[in-house]
């Protein structure tokens, strides 16, 4: 996977550069680019686990479907039901304490 560059821009700066960067620090405090840093990599975690646990629940449900065990309501039900978890677990990067 290539790295790419990170744009970071105290508040103080121009608006352009401030719009184009990826971090923008609201105090003069560099110190907290590590708590970016741990956040964005929570954040990134929390993504994974959605995006296998969907794709889990969805093969689950396509096997089950195969064998003839689940039909279209219940993989509609699940599809549901696995994105109203996704984005609950979502919500637990709003809670980042500790840094």
């Amino acid at each position: 996977m290539a790295q790419e560059a990170l744009g970071m821009v105290e508040t103080r700066g121009l608006t352009a550069a401030i719009e184009a960067a990826d971090i923008v620090l609201m105090d003069d405090d560099p110190l907290k680019i590590s708590k970016a840093i741990h956040i964005s990599r929570k954040c990134i975690h929390i993504v994974y686990e959605n995006i296998y646990f969907a794709i889990g629940i969805k093969v689950l449900f396509l096997l089950l479907g195969a064998i003839g065990i689940a039909n279209m309501w219940m993989a509609i039900f699940a599809d549901v039901g696995v994105m109203i978890l996704a984005v609950l677990n979502a919500i637990r990067a709003l809670f980042v304490k500790n840094l």
